[in-house]
């Protein structure tokens, strides 16, 4: 579904990834852990056309998007959740999550029922039901974790994007969550996930890879990945 392949980026004259290739199969969970300064970040951002690619190839359903524009990767079903959740403080939390559908009402993609996918959405995460007339900008840290992951949500996606979604929440909401990305698992919606707590990362995903220095340095089924000796030294730690 998404494939990579050599990618090459960074910011300026500052490289950051160094060639990296890897593949989100459809309906699979494929994770991208690794240390900070990695290139986590970096990939999704290349991914999604937040920063144009320097080198190699990124291919969805087939289709090259290789430095497209933002806006019309997402056109193509290309749903990016990013590090900050980057939530419209100002706007209520339905209107958050209505703003991921922008390209399904403006018929630049397939329509379908948003009505419908909004409430699916506020089913998903029942705190945001219960607060969906709020403003966005008074939900708490973890509140609006789930507002930004609705709201990509809300585009249909081919693929999603979820950066680190547990960055800064207290470890009750980050097991909630992760209990949520595990339900997107069961719906088999399709996911790269970067998430610096490699553990519950490991512990939901089908695949993994590790990035180090903007290289791939090990990839291979999540569960052997999170017993592999290096893997457990280098990011999950003696109590692993």
């Amino acid at each position: 579904m998404l494939e990579v392949d050599r990618l090459v980026a960074g910011y300026g004259k500052v490289q950051v990834l160094q060639g990296i290739s890897l593949n989100v199969p459809e309906g699979r969970l494929v994770t991208l852990i690794g240390s900070n300064g990695a290139g986590k970040t970096t990939t999704l951002r290349a991914l999604s056309g937040m920063i144009r690619p320097q080198a190699g190839a990124v291919r969805l359903g087939g289709a090259d998007i290789t430095g497209l524009p933002a806006f019309e990767i997402s056109r193509r079903g290309l749903a990016h959740s990013p590090e900050g959740r980057r939530v419209f403080p100002a706007l209520s939390v339905q209107d958050n999550v209505l703003l991921g559908a922008f390209a399904r009402i403006t018929g630049s993609r397939a329509r379908g029922d948003v009505k419908r996918d909004l409430e699916t959405q506020l089913e998903l995460f029942p705190r945001l039901a219960e607060r969906r007339t709020q403003l966005a900008g008074t939900l708490s840290g973890g509140e609006q974790q789930m507002l930004a992951m609705a709201r990509a949500l809300m585009l249909n996606p081919e693929v999603l994007l979820l950066d680190e979604p547990s960055m800064g929440l207290a470890p009750r909401l980050v097991e909630e969550v992760f209990a949520i990305i595990a339900r997107l698992k069961t719906r088999r919606v399709t996911m790269l996930l970067v998430e610096q707590f490699a553990a519950a990362a490991l512990d939901v995903a089908d695949y993994a890879y590790v990035l180090e220095n903007g290289r791939v340095t090990a990839e291979g089924e999540a569960h052997a990945l999170k017993n592999d000796p290096a893997v457990r030294a280098a990011y999950l730690g003696a109590a692993h």
